[in-house]
């Protein structure tokens, strides 16, 4: 561990390290074991200004939370909260340069292809925190897919996600919160634990990236400030689990069709093979992969 973090005392780490973007996907892979998470710097600085300004106009026409969907999730979501999902569509930037995007899938590869031959792309969705919105309900992603919360930490890696600066990011403003070393935790069910324990803000600038587990403990902060807060958040799950986003029924297959052959995959028009661990194969048409029947190749 860094100075950062007082391991002779035991006290709370006090902030997250960072990489340069471009570090080794080795190295990565080491610090999220160890602390849960790692900033990578400047991920997406190349593509951060041209991506908000395809996108301000309809961030600005959405309205905060979702009225649909039950009290809980509600709460959860956050009430004062704008998240804007179908990003494939909806920007030309994301689909050409940020869905196949070679540096952070190397990261996301350590994570996903130990139990899986591919992956999906979870979800991808703008979330934008608006002043006055409160803490979100500190978690793990992995719930997503509750029956692997039992595992502990012993558990495959089910979900991870990348959280995209897209504006300032400090703690008054709502950076997201986390409690390193939590994906480390013997007892996941430990509710008691995660209330009593301190959590720290993911500070970051404009373009960097936050990469971590779905095991570790997290939550978006209260935004105090008088301006929003924009993340993007790009999460990924082994491709023998159900993603949260169904792409097939929001992406054209003509748009699908200008997609490289990850982009294709990552976003369900591909076939997932169970090679790795020795298993069938899923997502296909009378035994045929995918992209054969959808004439890809």
């Amino acid at each position: 561990m860094l100075a950062t973090q007082t391991q002779a005392h035991h006290e709370p780490m006090l902030k997250l390290r960072e990489v340069a973007a471009g570090t080794a996907p080795d190295i990565v892979k080491r610090i999220i074991d160890e602390d849960g998470g790692v900033i990578i710097k400047g991920l997406f600085s190349a593509q951060v200004d041209r991506f908000n300004a395809e996108m301000d106009p309809i961030v600005a026409d959405w309205a905060s939370g979702n009225s649909t969907c039950p009290e809980w999730m509600q709460e959860f979501t956050g009430k004062k909260t704008k998240r804007v999902t179908q990003l494939i569509r909806r920007s030309k930037t994301f689909r050409e340069e940020m869905l196949d995007h070679e540096i952070l899938l190397s990261y996301i590869d350590t994570m996903m292809l130990e139990t899986s031959d591919a992956y999906w792309m979870n979800a991808a969705q703008i979330i934008e925190i608006q002043p006055t919105e409160k803490l979100q309900y500190l978690h793990r992603d992995l719930e997503n897919y509750p029956v692997f919360r039992s595992l502990g930490p012993a558990g495959p890696e089910v979900m991870c996600n990348c959280l995209v600066a897209l504006s300032e990011y400090t703690e008054e403003m709502g950076a997201t919160r986390i409690i390193p070393g939590s994906q480390s935790w013997p007892d996941f069910n430990d509710r008691e634990r995660i209330d009593n324990t301190p959590t720290i803000p993911v500070v970051m600038e404009k373009g960097d990236a936050f990469l971590y587990s779905g095991k570790v403990v997290h939550g978006g902060g209260a935004n105090i400030s008088d301006r929003p807060r924009r993340a993007l958040a790009l999460a990924f799950c082994p491709g023998w689990l159900v993603p949260e986003e169904a792409y097939p029924f929001a992406v054209p297959l003509e748009m699908a069709r200008t997609l490289s052959k990850r982009g294709q995959q990552l976003t369900g028009f591909r076939s997932q093979h169970n090679e790795k661990l020795g298993g069938g194969t899923l997502w296909s048409l009378d035994y045929v992969e995918l992209a054969k029947v959808l004439e890809l190749d």
